[in-house]
């Protein structure tokens, strides 16, 4: 398929802020068209500790605005996706040789009352002694805090934010590389490069999101110069078999006063991240250090009574997240607020700078502000209170929700419906179709996945690769082996030398 004509709007990167762009202007009615030269959320969106959170850590740099932000943010999303986006509560024990517990105390005091809060209990102190969260730790740890924070499939949610761009109008192109922007009378002409050969498309104005390649974006594919710069920092994560039965998850204290979480994790697991070290390598193919390793092992160690070796890490994954640079020391204390740079010269093209995934909404919506004036579209801002696909759960109760897809299909075994609980919300009915029974579902692919999930997946979610389903779709690569990965992509090669599922198509502004 061709897309010609002149789009309003050409986003230039898959993560989350492009597509939390494209969603916002498309749902503007601005004819979109977002291109990514790998799959969506393929690098730092799918990498990150999975946390939509005000960065607690962040007021020790008095960075009060950023963190404000966030938790006004964190508000919102967690109503936007209630089966994705949900409530967790921290354990934080305390270390008096760190910080001192009334300085933690202040903090969280700090965090609770920045922003309103609704949907999430307040901080307290606890008695580990008595605590359930204190029965993992090592005896010393007698004292603590607990508070609340969010939590995401990251990954996911970029999907859902590059499906309701595409419902409302937009074309959403994976494996599509911008090799170049030209200018043409005030315009843009996108020379991109598909799987079945070169196009092009005209624009009336472009958005560089593009993450770790945003710098290098502006200097080698279009005309323009950038002022602002980005410190490409690597953060790294460990997946080990689960730590503790309970719900809570950890905030850890270090000796170099960084913190490491451990987090519940796909239910068999515990999740233990991140690094955070200078990087200057390709993005694409960045991956965990040995010492990065021994570094979250040791992190874990210093609190949890049962110790763990790099043997036990069954995955890891490390991501690159281009930080807005502000000429600090020490890569940690970075700030994780963004910039949008937009140069209208010779055509109008905006660069994002920074960012992390909780506030990928507001940067969002304050790009496609920016954009709209260009544009002389007067549609307001939109998704502040709008619902991600899925999302429209009865009374935004998951509880509820689960329950009522036990009653309508008694027949899915419970983790399974479990997982499409979560992952799907009430698009689980457009997954399942006309399905009564587990024979409806077609053949398993592999464990818990299923021919008409998979199909689901290529046709409405735009997956393409084993990987795409196994990593960032789901996270099932967590529990399968080489055979049945080989038996998953014998269906894809199949499924794919059949006709390909027409994409909607956003209508050109042809003006």
């Amino acid at each position: 398929m061709r897309y010609s004509g002149t789009y309003d709007l050409l986003v230039v990167g898959g993560g989350i802020n492009g597509a939390g762009i494209a969603r916002d202007a498309a749902g503007r009615g601005l004819s979109v068209l977002l291109c990514e030269q790998d799959d969506l959320a393929a690098h730092t969106s799918s990498a990150s500790t999975k946390l939509i959170h005000g960065g607690l850590r962040y007021l020790e740099h008095l960075q009060l605005s950023l963190v404000r932000k966030a938790l006004i943010e964190r508000e919102i999303l967690l109503g936007s996706a209630p089966h994705l986006m949900r409530p967790l509560r921290f354990v934080l024990p305390q270390d008096a040789r760190l910080r001192p517990a009334w300085l933690v105390g202040a903090g969280l005091f700090l965090y609770d009352h920045l922003a309103r809060r609704r949907r999430l209990a307040g901080s307290a102190r606890i008695d580990l002694r008595r605590h359930a969260a204190g029965a993992a730790l090592k005896p010393q740890y007698v004292q603590g805090f607990v508070y609340s924070d969010g939590w995401t499939d990251d990954a996911r949610l970029v999907v859902l934010n590059a499906m309701d761009a595409r419902e409302r109008g937009a074309v959403i192109l994976t494996r599509t590389r911008c090799e170049k922007l030209e200018p043409s009378q005030g315009r843009w002409i996108a020379t991109l490069a598909t799987p079945s050969g070169r196009q092009t498309v005209t624009a009336r104005v472009a958005v560089n999101a593009t993450g770790p390649w945003v710098s290098q974006f502006a200097r080698e594919v279009s005309p323009t110069n950038v002022s602002h710069s980005i410190r490409l920092v690597k953060g790294s994560h460990i997946v080990v078999p689960r730590l503790y039965a309970h719900r809570f998850a950890y905030l850890l204290q270090n000796d170099d006063r960084r913190i490491v979480f451990a987090i519940p994790y796909e239910r068999d697991f515990t999740l233990i991240g991140t690094t955070d070290v200078e990087y200057s390598g390709d993005p694409r193919t960045v991956r965990i250090d040995p010492e990065e390793v021994d570094y979250l092992c040791a992190a874990v160690g210093r609190y949890f009574s049962q110790p763990v070796r790099p043997e036990d890490v069954v995955w890891s994954y490390s991501g690159v997240r281009p930080l807005l640079d502000d000429e600090s020391q020490d890569p940690a204390s970075v700030t994780r607020d963004y910039a949008l740079e937009l140069d209208r010269h010779p055509a109008p093209l905006l660069s994002v700078f920074g960012g992390k995934i909780t506030t990928y909404r507001k940067l969002a919506e304050s790009a496609v502000d920016i954009l709209a004036r260009e544009l002389g579209s007067r549609a307001p801002a939109w998704t502040a209170h709008a619902l991600l696909p899925g999302g429209d759960l009865p009374r935004g109760a998951y509880a509820r929700f689960l329950r009522s897809l036990a009653r309508a299909h008694p027949w899915l075994p419970a983790p399974l419906r479990h997982r499409y609980a979560h992952a799907y919300g009430t698009r689980v009915a457009h997954v399942l179709g006309d399905a009564h029974a587990m024979s409806d579902l077609g053949e398993e692919l592999l464990p818990q996945l299923y021919e008409r999930e998979a199909d689901y997946l290529c046709r409405v979610e735009l997956a393409q690769t084993a990987e795409d389903i196994l990593w960032r779709r789901t996270h099932l690569g967590l529990r399968v082996g080489t055979a049945d990965v080989g038996r998953l992509q014998g269906w894809l090669a199949g499924r794919a030398s059949r006709a390909p599922d027409p994409a909607p198509q956003a209508r050109p502004s042809g003006s």
